[in-house]
């Protein structure tokens, strides 16, 4: 049985909730691929946040290296925009291009070992008034995240956080939806179990009482 979306409980809490990333203009991303830079501007503006955030959290809060990744990340949405297919969604190949470089970077880290960021040091979403302790019960769900390994981390975030559906995120990550299914059930188990063990409980909450098929 699958299990509620990750933050249906705490939704109250942030400022939005999560729904399906809208896709751009048709007229503006035509004119973006003949090279029209403000144009392209205008789509910077709309995905630049969602990209930084889904990105932050992948590096671990280091927001100078998200930052960076996240300007690399539409330099080549920028090159390669000329090539792209209006059959697959903007948003499918925009995520797919943030994984490429994000796994490219994480793949180096892994060469070249970077000093730890402290969990205060991470951006949380933007939550309204909360008292004291519903912030920390944020904070030991972000570090229930942080732990997960990086195919959950991409798939839960794609779609808890970023919102897409679960085939733009199969599309995305290029692998099949039924593995998409699986690593999202999986990472939000091992959340739930990590919440569990730190004695924090969300309650059953209503936001996510129907998952897509």
């Amino acid at each position: 049985m699958t299990q509620p979306g990750l933050y249906a409980a705490a939704d109250r809490l942030y400022t939005s909730r999560t729904l399906s990333l809208a896709q751009p203009d048709p007229g503006v991303l035509r004119k973006a691929q003949r090279g029209d830079e403000r144009a392209f501007s205008l789509i910077l503006r709309a995905y630049e946040t969602p990209v930084f955030n889904y990105v932050l959290r992948l590096v671990n809060g280091d927001r100078s290296l998200a930052e960076d990744l996240t300007q690399e990340v539409f330099l080549r949405v920028y090159q390669g925009l000329p090539k792209f297919s209006a059959r697959s969604k903007f948003t499918t190949w925009l995520f797919q291009v943030t994984k490429n470089r994000v796994l490219d970077e994480l793949r180096a880290v892994e060469r070249r070992p970077r000093a730890l960021v402290a969990l205060d040091d991470i951006a949380p979403l933007e939550v309204l008034d909360a008292p004291v302790e519903r912030l920390e019960e944020i904070d030991t769900l972000w570090r229930a995240v942080q732990n997960l390994t990086v195919d959950l981390k991409m798939a839960l975030l794609l779609r808890d956080v970023v919102g897409l559906s679960y085939t733009e995120i199969a599309d995305s990550l290029e692998i099949t939806l039924a593995t998409v299914k699986w690593r999202i059930y999986k990472a939000r188990e091992e959340v739930q179990l990590a919440l569990v063990r730190e004695g924090v409980n969300f309650g059953t909450g209503t936001a996510a009482a129907a998952e897509e098929a």
